[in-house]
């Protein structure tokens, strides 16, 4: 039996480990390698998980986006054209092969939703994207998976209809990625790339008018090849560069569809051999620059006359860092490079550096980086015609859906609008108002202390007040009064807080005297007059606790005596007379003990270990009026899809039903509907952070699916909160370094 080649994917976001290789023979086996370490690289997020078994091992059933008019979710290895008013993005990779998009519009700094209907399938790299003057077209590339599945469909995209028609199979050449695609004025040429066993030296010529292929000779036609580039000159496309099964190549080829014919490019003075570097057309040469070879970076390059078919080396006094995976555009008068990867090692350094080359001058200026998007690679750009406009892309396992938009005249940068929606970010907390969600804290990478209001009636979000706000933080603690969101807690490890009102977008500080020491990690509950805090863990397991009077803006302590051991990520909920807290574990040990606390009478009561389920942390708890449930979760091997109901009045459990419930997961969140528990997302083994979920009705001891159609996409730490008809969830982590600012409402 033949076996699998590795040659593509391409790169999704450069890794450590070079995705083009170490050197001939690793080519071809470290660019999945690389994806692979990329997006699943340890990375501390604002509230890290303690200890090693904490780590992350209106019809009915129907799911709308929190928002409509923001850009599309983070990607990377998207593509991206710009049809002479607006840039559009399709595809790309977030742990999924997608197959949405999005048209941004610089003049109003808005986005509209590209419709999926008719869309082609998803997928997750390696596709090739034109603009005609009136369409869109997409084609190739390969899902996601185990093995890829490399694709020979693509669509037409008409942004004037929002509509998409499918590109004919009939003459359509191999399926494959990481090939390159021009437009002629008449047609679209691609040509290279490869499947798992092949780099082709074959393309096709796409006539839109005709909805035909055409092959190209293969006559004269360079080696197959990868990581190359191609340019349009007018009247020939231009190949250069890349890998070709078995060297990084520095010769190419120039094919003239007029006779069908190929002519190699000259190799005197040509730049070094490279993949992953960058190219544009002035009108008269070609300029490539920058790329990798094994684990080397360049940052070299030159200009090619396809006339004279000689080349130029263009300078490197005061040119960019070495990088790959960047982007370059041309302006009319200068080549624009910026982002990409340097090849560094730990903790890997993704750049928001770059430069501008003026080819007439040889001479590099360098782009400011104040205002400038945070570092990525495998984004997209393109020329506005007065601005470089990027977006997306990711780094260290980051899909991004932010960008930026560079004015070269000015050397200054504009943020691209994200339709008042907050930033990325995880644990974060979120209360529902009766009519607003509100959203604080969390973090992607740095501890944040902005927030946003969300108000479904209008699918729109207003940002909450920077003012007298907290200081950042994750793994907090947030509770509603019925009038203010009470945020306490949290890490960076204080005891700090404070109360928002959102009805004068204001904030105003509590009281720390006497509060409960610094932690995070802790439960926080809302009896109607207090807010009781209790757990957590401040470098040690606590199990101690505070109550905080809101009319007073004072603390006491809760009892020790008969006090549950300390313990982090603890659940708790409030049955209107006390706190039942249970579960979680702290650091050698998972539980499922647990204890009630009667806040008038400062006393606890173990509740009992009869029939109670086995001990996990990461799970959730909901109380129904007469019952907590606690389902899901995790000990140190093993993930649940069990639970149990717990009878304050008569101290005792019962199982919960396994039929038909959702899989085995952690890191999830649970609702109470007044009717059923609805719980959604969370881990699965391994990394697989899922979009499916449950309702579970206590009546019948019974559970129904909830829908996939719409669903977010999969993530862990989110949260969720019940409007009284849905369920919002919002934000989360989608990978190690990837974090989340979307959302979905979810109809029972």
């Amino acid at each position: 039996m033949m076996q699998e080649k590795q040659k593509f994917p391409l790169p999704l976001i450069k890794s450590p480990s070079p995705i083009w290789g170490e050197g001939v023979g690793e080519g071809k086996r470290t660019r999945v390698r690389g994806i692979l370490l990329l997006f699943f690289l340890p990375f501390l997020s604002c509230a890290p998980v303690v200890e090693d078994y904490f780590k992350e091992k209106s019809q009915s059933n129907t799911w709308q986006a929190t928002y409509s008019v923001g850009p599309p979710s983070g990607r990377a290895n998207h593509t991206a054209v710009w049809t002479g008013t607006e840039m559009i993005v399709w595809g790309g990779f977030d742990y999924s092969s997608l197959m949405t998009g999005g048209r941004y519009n610089p003049s109003t700094d808005t986005w509209t939703t590209t419709t999926i209907t008719g869309a082609p399938s998803g997928r997750a790299a390696g596709h090739t994207a034109v603009w005609t003057g009136t369409e869109m077209i997409i084609w190739g590339g390969y899902k996601w998976g185990a093995p890829y599945l490399y694709l020979d469909t693509g669509g037409r995209y008409d942004p004037s209809t929002d509509t998409w028609q499918a590109t004919s199979l009939t003459g359509t050449p191999s399926a494959r990625g990481g090939h390159n695609a021009v437009w002629t004025g008449t047609e679209m040429i691609i040509w290279g790339g490869g499947d798992s066993f092949t780099n082709f030296t074959t393309g096709g010529r796409y006539n839109p008018s005709t909805d035909s292929w055409k092959a190209t000779s293969n006559t004269g036609a360079p080696l197959g090849r990868y990581g190359h580039t191609v340019v349009w000159s007018g009247s020939k496309m231009i190949v250069w560069g890349g890998f070709d099964g078995s060297t990084w190549v520095n010769n190419g080829g120039r094919y003239n569809p007029s006779a069908d014919t190929w002519q190699a490019t000259s190799l005197t003075g040509a730049p070094s051999s490279r993949g992953g570097h960058n190219a544009v057309w002035t009108g008269t040469e070609m300029i490539v620059w920058g790329g990798s070879v094994g684990a080397t970076r360049l940052n070299s390059g030159g200009k090619y006359n396809p006339s004279t078919d000689t080349w130029i080396t263009t300078s490197t006094v005061g040119a960019p860092l070495g990088r790959d995976s960047h982007t370059a555009v041309w302006t009319g008068t200068e080549m624009i490079v910026w982002g990409g990867y340097d090849g560094s090692p730990p903790p890997y350094v993704f750049l928001n550096t770059g430069g501008r080359y003026n080819p007439s001058t040889d001479t590099w200026v360098t782009t400011s980086t104040t205002g400038a998007p945070s570092g990525r690679a495998s984004h997209t750009a393109v020329w506005s015609g007065t601005e470089m406009v990027i977006w997306g892309g990711g780094w260290g396992g980051s899909a991004m859906g932010t960008g930026g938009r560079y004015n070269p005249i000015t050397d200054t940068w504009r943020d691209i609008s994200l339709a008042g929606t907050p930033s990325e970010r995880n644990s974060h907390t979120a209360v529902w108002t009766g009519t607003k969600m509100i959203v604080w804290g969390g973090g992607g990478g740095s501890c944040l202390n902005t927030g946003g209001q969300y108000d479904p009636s209008t699918d729109a979000w207003e940002n909450t007040s920077l003012i007298g706000v907290p200081s950042e933080r994750g793994g907090h603690t947030a509770i509603w009064t019925g009038t203010e969101m009470i945020v306490w807690g949290g890490n960076p490890l204080t005891n700090t807080g404070a109360r928002y009102d959102p009805s004068t977008d204001t904030w105003k500080s509590i009281s720390s005297t006497e509060a409960p020491s610094i932690r995070y990690g802790n439960a926080a509950l809302w009896t109607g007059t207090q807010m009781i805090v209790w757990g957590g863990y401040d470098g040690t397991y606590l199990n101690t606790g505070g109550r905080y009077n809101l009319s007073t803006d004072s603390w006491q302590a809760t009892s020790l005596i008969g006090a549950p051991s300390g313990r982090h990520s603890v659940k708790a909920v409030w049955t209107g007379t006390e706190i039942i807290v249970w579960g979680g574990g702290d650091g050698s040990r998972v539980f499922n003990t647990g204890g009630r606390y009667n806040p008038t009478t400062d006393t606890w009561r173990v509740t009992s270990l009869s029939g109670a389920p086995t001990a996990r942390h990461s799970h959730t708890a909901v109380w129904t009026g007469t019952e907590m449930i606690v389902w899901g979760g995790r000990d140190d091997t093993s993930l649940f899809n069990t639970g149990g109901r717990y009878n304050l009045t008569t101290d005792t459990w019962q199982v919960t039903s396994i039929i038909g419930a959702p899989s085995p997961r952690a890191s999830h969140t649970a609702v109470w509907t007044g009717t059923n528990m609805i719980v959604w997302g969370g881990q699965e083994e391994g990394t697989i952070f899922t979009s499916t979920g449950g309702l579970y009705n206590p009546s019948t001891d019974t559970w129904q699916s909830t829908s996939l159609t719409s669903a977010p996409s999969g993530r862990i730490f989110h949260t969720a909160v019940w409007t009284g008809t849905q369920m919002i969830i919002w934000g989360g982590r989608c990978g190690s370094g990837c974090y989340l600012n979307t959302g979905g409402r979810y109809t029972p």
